[in-house]
């Protein structure tokens, strides 16, 4: 470990410096400050509180206790737009026209796609339903919004349904 057994006894034996009892005294602070702004505040905000509260405290300072305490901030995540509707491909008459009404089963489909976060990350999700029934008659799911997503829950819908020709 390149330490003298000298040096290792000798400070084994030392009682706390200054700056350690300091820490000591700061930590359960820094805990409290942190906990009190719901784990947002960073090195700079946990700075001015303990500033505010009369203690001398500049962002290294505060960044080494926030260390020592094991908090850190949650960092804001970047709103990512998923719709683009200033486009110039050519858009789908509305032939529904809201009228929901269906009287029988594969006359009306519908489909949509959100996005659902899980452990993996965001993921999309296309669902075709079946206005008859309100059902879920067919799905995909994938970490890329592509045309290729709902195609695959139209051919799930296909697939499960089998509607006869000239329906849906």
């Amino acid at each position: 470990m390149g330490v003298s057994r000298s040096g290792y006894y000798s400070r084994r034996n030392r009682s706390l410096s200054a700056r350690d009892l300091e820490r000591e005294q700061l930590i359960p602070r820094v805990k409290a400050i942190h906990k009190r702004s719901r784990s947002t505040y960073g090195k700079r905000r946990i700075a001015g509180e303990l500033q505010s509260e009369g203690i001398p405290c500049g962002e290294h300072k505060a960044g080494t206790l926030m260390k020592l305490a094991g908090v850190q901030a949650k960092q804001k995540k970047k709103f990512k737009v998923t719709t683009d509707s200033k486009h110039n491909l050519p858009v789908s008459p509305n032939l529904l026209k809201r009228e929901f009404t269906v009287l029988q089963p594969n006359m009306v489909w519908v489909g949509d796609i959100t996005y659902i976060w899980t452990k993996e990350g965001w993921l999309y999700l296309a669902v075709v339903i079946d206005l008859y029934s309100r059902r879920v008659v067919g799905w995909s799911i994938n970490k890329r919004m592509t045309k290729r997503l709902v195609m695959d829950a139209i051919l799930m819908a296909i697939w499960r349904r089998k509607p006869a020709s000239g329906n849906v």
